[in-house]
């Protein structure tokens, strides 16, 4: 899921990151919310917010939406950062390194007490849009922009003008084409309200240790991706033999 970029990715392989990625922002979203009451997947809410805030002179409250804004894009920013310097010394581990920093963010999040996230919303808030901002750039880049995870308004968008062309579409290959991307959005959009849901069920006993479950992800999707190209790597090691 993680060793493929572009072309050279198959329909599975963004079937299968979208699902674990998107699941991953659904926990995020709802932990978030719960836990500071902020939206912590996407920064369009907090666009609206910012612009009313500095219209009322309410300033002191606008930089902090004016932080929330510029977390979720340094996390983009440094995520194809890390892409681009691990790409000149191992090719090998290009993504890998982004959803390590993800692992590593989430878990010191779930690792903070109760009281601690509730006196600093503000900094957990802009942690967890970095996180957000980080993983939406790293499997934007990945599946060549054919994969988003962290919000759904474009999702619904594309998916709804893509049914809306099904009923003019006559030819085989291209009514494929539409159902293939429409399955896609539907995984993507059914694992974050999986994510979500479960995230709601255990945020009351587990407060925000619920984010290790959003990490615990991350790392069995690495452990699968590295079993998958050692069966693979040992497959072709037995048919040269």
């Amino acid at each position: 899921m993680f060793r493929h970029k572009g072309k050279a990715r198959k329909f599975r392989q963004n079937l299968g990151i979208a699902s674990l990625l998107s699941f991953v922002a659904g926990v995020v979203n709802v932990v978030g919310f719960l836990a500071v009451q902020r939206l912590t997947t996407n920064v369009t809410g907090h666009f609206a917010f910012l612009v009313g805030e500095a219209a009322d002179t309410n300033f002191h409250q606008a930089i902090h939406y004016f932080l929330y804004i510029f977390s979720f894009f340094s996390g983009a920013f440094f995520s194809r950062l890390l892409i681009e310097l691990t790409s000149r010394f191992n090719e090998k581990y290009v993504f890998i390194v982004p959803v390590l920093v993800e692992i590593a963010i989430l878990t010191v999040i779930a690792s903070l007490s109760y009281d601690f996230v509730a006196q600093n919303p503000n900094g957990i808030s802009c942690a967890l849009l970095f996180a957000m901002g980080l993983q939406n750039s790293l499997v934007t880049v990945i599946s060549n922009s054919v994969v988003r995870t962290t919000h759904l308004t474009g999702l619904f968008t594309d998916m709804g003008i893509e049914v809306a062309q099904l009923f003019f579409s006559n030819e085989v290959k291209q009514r494929s084409k539409l159902v293939a991307s429409i399955e896609l959005r539907v995984t993507i959009i059914a694992a974050f309200f999986l994510g979500g849901i479960t995230a709601g069920f255990l945020f009351p006993s587990f407060r925000g240790r619920t984010l290790l479950i959003a990490s615990s992800i991350l790392v069995i999707g690495l452990m699968i991706d590295y079993m998958t190209i050692r069966i693979r790597l040992a497959k072709i090691s037995t048919k040269k033999a």
